[in-house]
Formats: structure tokens, sequence, C-alpha cells
């Protein structure tokens, strides 16, 4: 149809589609034919695709639409998705695309990046359904028929006094199974739960965690409602945080940007100092080494286990510090809990490192049995892995679990503590208890 220059049919396709489904093959069109597709969508249904398009796509159309094309959309396009694209652009380029706006979208597009960054208030939409306590339930249906078209969500009907200020929010059930004289005092139940505007994005996550909301109304420091935030920013908002988490636990900093499309010098500047930082304490793992050497050249057999007892410490220690984190991160562990915590560790480690002790035992002796490979003083080797393994696994996991508290409690982010370099860490400091270990029990015989 874009071939043969069929707008008309090809508007008529469209116009039945999902707009996520639209956004999909719009994607998968060169970016010459992607215009043509929106240039004949209605503007509200333009509006809907450009939002499910990513914002690095969305950026790419801006620049090859039409004036009057990126005028249309913007208007049309929701505040809270709005905000996410001019948050992104440099600030010479917002400010050109603010001046497109009619002066009520300006006004509304300016209040909401008035909010700091990685607030509540850069999430949230101030359409909404706000209604006055003394209403009846005809009313209030009433008034959501005349306004309600333009509301972000209808699932909730916010109540407010006379200054604006929330004083509750009722799900919109209520007045359609209530009889229609009925007063919204009467149906509400005065307990709700508010985001502040200036409270975190990760905060807020928190709150739609805990009481399961599909929407939250947002208030300012005089408890006035101004927006709402819905649980689709708060999907985003998720994925954004666990994509930062897991990228600084694999011993990067936070890309910042989709794979394929950050620059590679800004992703070698990215990956480049952790493992820098990791290189460089590695050495301490050969300096270690070193310090040991006259124990090493006289039972060079120890020497066979170095791989086996700093990867089991590096291993608890990984386990460890991405299970603290990802509690942290949900909630489920605060600051004060970290005695609970270190306790709880120190039994496990204990555990962990008993079962390891005990197959690595197990594993000397069978081959001590079938290959005679480690002499006559193999049961004294087998213990030394045994303790060896217990110590150094209970470190691990006492490392890695009290790391994250200790960066929270300096404030910096937990995540920061990735598997890498706590593996690093117990690498030269599991070192130290293995050749402490053999010194104390091989004294006498191998050494």
């Amino acid at each position: 149809m874009i071939e043969a220059r069929d707008f008309a049919a090809l508007r008529e396709v469209f116009r039945e589609w999902p707009p996520a489904d639209l956004a999909e093959v719009i994607l998968d069109l060169p970016e010459d034919e992607q215009v043509i597709v929106f240039r004949v969508l209605p503007a509200a249904l333009a509006a809907d695709v450009f939002e499910y398009i990513g914002i690095e796509e969305q950026q790419q159309l801006l620049r090859a639409m039409t004036h009057e094309q990126v005028v249309a959309i913007l208007n049309e396009m929701s505040p809270d998705d709005r905000t996410a694209l001019l948050e992104e652009l440099p600030s010479a380029a917002a400010r050109q695309l603010i001046r497109l706006l009619t002066p009520d979208e300006r006004r509304v597009a300016t209040s909401l990046l008035g909010y700091p960054e990685d607030s509540v208030g850069r999430l949230m939409t101030p359409d909404f359904i706000a209604v006055k306590e003394d209403w009846t339930v005809q009313r209030v249906l009433d008034y959501v028929r005349e306004y309600g078209r333009d509301s972000e969500t209808l699932n909730f009907v916010y109540v407010v006094d006379d200054r604006g200020k929330l004083i509750d929010d009722v799900r919109m059930r209520e007045f359609l199974l209530r009889p229609l004289t009925t007063k919204v005092s009467d149906i509400r139940d005065r307990n709700f739960a508010a985001l502040n505007a200036t409270d975190s994005q990760q905060d807020a996550l928190n709150v739609f965690r805990k009481y399961d909301r599909a929407a939250l109304p947002v208030v300012d420091s005089n408890g006035v409602l101004v927006g709402i935030v819905t649980s689709d920013d708060m999907l985003d908002v998720a994925e954004e945080e666990a994509t930062e988490d897991i990228q600084k636990l694999g011993g990067s900093e936070a890309l910042d940007a989709p794979y394929l499309t950050i620059r590679f010098p800004h992703m070698i500047r990215k990956r480049a100092p952790w493992l820098v930082i990791l290189f460089l304490s590695e050495m301490l793992t050969a300096t270690a080494m070193g310090f040991f050497s006259d124990e090493i050249a006289r039972a060079v057999v120890l020497a066979l286990f170095v791989p086996l007892i700093i990867s089991s410490g590096g291993n608890s220690g990984s386990q460890a510090t991405t299970i603290v984190i990802r509690a942290m991160a949900l909630g489920e562990v605060v600051l004060r809990d970290w005695w609970k915590v270190m306790r709880r560790e120190v039994f496990s480690g204990l555990a962990l490192g008993v079962i390891l002790g005990t197959i690595g035992f197990l594993r000397i002796a069978v081959w001590s049995q079938l290959f005679h490979l480690y002499g006559p003083h193999w049961p004294l080797i087998g213990v030394t892995i045994f303790f060896s393994l217990i110590g150094v696994v209970m470190w691990g996991t006492l490392s890695g679990s009290m790391l994250p508290f200790a960066l929270r409690r300096v404030g910096l982010d937990p995540a920061t503590a990735s598997a890498p370099f706590v593996a690093t860490l117990v690498d030269v400091t599991g070192l130290i208890i293995y050749f402490t270990v053999a010194f104390l029990i091989l004294r006498g015989t191998l050494l």
C-alpha cells in the first residue's frame, strides 16, 4: 500500500490496530516509510503509537517529520510520556519542542520538568478526575462522562476539598454499584495512600508494590492533589532499576542507553574503570602467592588446590551479595537488619563450607586410592582442604553479605558491590586462609 501510495487504504487498515502492535510494525519499516505511516494516521492514534516507541526512535522520527506532524504529536501525547521524551533531549532541543506546544500543554510540560530528575513529579500526569465529598453519585457520573475522556485512568476518582487538598480516593466501581442519590461522603472510607511529587521514583515503586494499586495520587508539600502516577509508568521504572542493578552486579557501570545504540567510546568508559580496578586487585593474589612461595616449594601439591579454594570463596561471596542486594531492592532488608543478615550468613557459610569441604575431602580420598596422587599424607591434605573450604566459604558469604550494608551506610548504591568485586576481594583473603590452615595442619609433615 505504501508503494502504491494507497494512503486511504493504509489509514483504514491501521485504524483498528492496537497502538502497541502498530508501533512494532512501524519500527520494522525504513525510516522514510515510518514517517509516511505517521502522516496518514489520525492525530490521536499517531500520538498513542508514538508513546510505544523507544526514546531513541522517537528522536529520530521527530527529526524526519514535518513541522506540522511534530506539533500534532507533541500536543496529543500524554504529559508523562512527553516529559520522558523531553528530559532525554539536549536542553536546547527540549526548549525548541516546548515552544511548539499550546499554552495549556506548555504550562503542563514546564511544570512537570520543574520537578527534580528521577522524582515522582517527572512521572505523573495531571489528567485525573477529582470530585467533592458533598456530590452525589449522579453528579459524579455526569462529571465523568463530560470530562473523563482525557483522564489517564478512570479506575479511581479522587476526592478533594475546596482548596484542592486530597482527602480520599474511591474506586469507580463504588459509584457504579451505589444508588444515584448516595453522597460521596457516605462512600469514602478515609483510607488512602499518596505519593509526594518530590519522592524518588524508587520509593514510589516500593509504595506501588506495597499497596498493589493500578494508580496512586500525587500531592505537593501542602497535600494538594497535583497528579497521578499509573502502574505502566512504574513498570518502566522497575525495568530501568533492574537493568541498572544487573549491569552493576556484572562489574560495569550502568550503560544508561540500549546496548546497540550506546556509542562505542561511551561503552568503553563504562566498562574499563571496573576492569582496571579488578585487575589491580587481582595483582594482590599474585602477591599473596609469592608470600607463601616457600610453603608451595616444599609442598607443591598445595598449588593444585588454589583454584578450587579461591573459586569456592568467590562463588559463595557472589551468591551472598546478589541475594542481599536484591533483598534490599525489594525492601525485604533494611540497614538495621545487618545483624540478622550477618548471623544468618555465618551459619549459611558454615553449612555450605561443610558441604563443599566434605566433597573436597572425598575427592582427595578417592583419587588417592585410585591413582596414588597425593602420597602417604593424603589424609592431612584432605583435612586441610576440608577446613580451608569451611573458612573461605564462611568468609565469602560474610563479606559478600556485609559489603552492600557498608555501601548503603555511606550513601552509595549497594549494587556497586558487584559479584566480580566481591570475588576478587575473597580471592586474596581466601589464599591467606588456605595457606594458614595448611601451615597449621601440615607443619612437621609436608611443611
